[in-house]
């Protein structure tokens, strides 16, 4: 699998100062950020630094009180369902699955953006509703393979040890075959042969020319795997690079320490 990958096209997602507040807690302040066709971003920072609440901003969830975000050169809408049909496939910090659903259930739920069957359709059960829902079926088995879930299919979700569930997540993300996949914390609760293998199934992804922007607290992890990394503290962005620009910068060692910014003060845990 290819490691680490350069690029110089125009960025697939193109994040200018976006700005977040809630009242009088700028929980995001005038971020900046882009990703590029087949690169792998971290994102990283001590808690309640804004990386989630980030995340929301581009995915629809929240609309950024200041700034652009852009996707193929396109405005992105500010509704969850509209940034999935434009591309952009999630996964959450805390996993969010079909608990009583089965497997294959849950990553057929992720294929409903690129069903073109209407309700008719599906109440008449004609032709082109079996012809679909095939097709579903088939390719939520692809990817079942794809992440090594296959003869988990029928199984419910609920009963997935925890790193499977955090598979099953990335398998429902990819049923809406986006451009650009957002992952939250993909190894939080993992043991080392799993985040190994999180880290091979990221690389996998990026050789199906995904792109990946990943936010993650295990360095080796974000390091082994990235291509640039972005540093949130506090809600600013104050440095971005490869490894070795990052580990060396002084800000970074100072907010993992705990010290706040000069000229700043901590504030409180951020949505």
């Amino acid at each position: 699998m290819t490691r680490h990958m350069t690029t110089t096209a125009t960025p697939l997602l193109d994040v200018t100062g976006v700005t977040m507040r809630f009242g009088g807690l700028t929980a995001v302040n005038d971020v900046s950020l882009t990703v590029g066709e087949g690169e792998i971003i971290g994102l990283i920072g001590p808690n309640g630094a804004g990386k989630t609440t980030f995340f929301n901003c581009l995915t629809g969830l929240y609309v950024p009180t200041e700034g652009r975000v852009t996707y193929r050169g396109n405005v992105l809408p500010p509704k969850p369902h509209l940034v999935t049909q434009a591309g952009i496939a999630r996964t959450f910090q805390n996993i969010r699955l079909f608990a009583n659903m089965t497997v294959l259930e849950n990553v057929l739920v992720g294929r409903h953006t690129r069903t073109r069957e209407g309700i008719f359709s599906a109440i008449l059960r004609g032709p082109g509703y079996h012809r679909a829902e095939t097709q579903s079926r088939d390719k939520a088995m692809e990817l079942l393979a794809f992440t090594g879930l296959a003869d988990k299919a029928d199984h419910l979700a609920r009963n997935l040890p925890y790193g499977e569930q955090r598979k099953l997540e990335i398998a429902r993300a990819l049923a809406s075959e986006p451009g650009l996949l957002l992952l939250d914390e993909p190894t939080a609760g993992m043991n080392p042969q799993e985040t190994r293998a999180a880290e091979e199934l990221v690389f996998a992804i990026r050789d199906k020319g995904i792109s990946v922007l990943v936010i993650e607290h295990d360095m080796r992890f974000i390091f082994n795997l990235c291509d640039r990394t972005a540093v949130l503290v506090q809600g600013q962005k104050i440095v971005e690079g490869d490894r070795e620009t990052v580990q060396n910068d002084e800000r970074v060692i100072t907010a993992y320490l705990g010290a706040p910014l000069e000229g700043t003060t901590a504030p409180e845990e951020t949505p």
